[in-house]
């Protein structure tokens, strides 16, 4: 995996553009197995103020491969997110590695739920989670049983 690093010497103040990519390697060198597949791209807009002021401006775009939260087939999510960061650097710091940033922009850009769109999830397993707890004997004694089944049926139209 390359680092994403941004060399802080060698020129003047001023605006460069820096282009890397992250690849699903990328993601799983952070130990995170949870991303199957990654192609993002991210394009550092990097503006140098002087030596001990420098920004950067991010822009991600791609996509990556995830289980999804329903039925744990692999399901592609976009991403599209522009960051900034700014780094004040320390005495004798020559280099910016911005490779902690880009993963944790793109991993806080998917979602909080993960899944395909409606209707479009492995039927096989969207029949078997409906069919959990629902339809057997069991489920429907143990609702009886519940100290909450006096309230069943509490606001059904009379």
């Amino acid at each position: 995996m390359n680092a994403f690093i941004i060399p802080l010497n060698g020129w003047a103040a001023g605006e460069r553009k820096f282009h890397f990519r992250a690849d699903t390697e990328f993601f799983h060198s952070f130990g995170n197995t949870e991303i199957l597949d990654a192609d993002v791209n991210a394009e550092a807009t990097v503006l140098k103020k002087d030596a001990h002021k420098v920004e950067a401006v991010l822009h991600l775009k791609g996509t990556v491969t995830v289980p999804c939260d329903r039925c744990l087939e692999p399901v592609a999510l976009s991403v599209d997110a522009t960051p900034s960061e700014v780094l004040t650097p320390g005495e004798g710091e020559v280099d910016w590695n911005l490779s902690q940033a880009v993963y944790d922009y793109v991993c806080v850009s998917l979602p909080l739920q993960k899944v395909h769109p409606e209707g479009t999830c492995n039927p096989d397993t969207v029949r078997f989670l409906g069919q959990l707890g629902r339809g057997n004997e069991e489920a429907e004694a143990s609702d009886a049983n519940s100290p909450f089944a006096a309230l069943k049926g509490l606001f059904d139209a009379n």
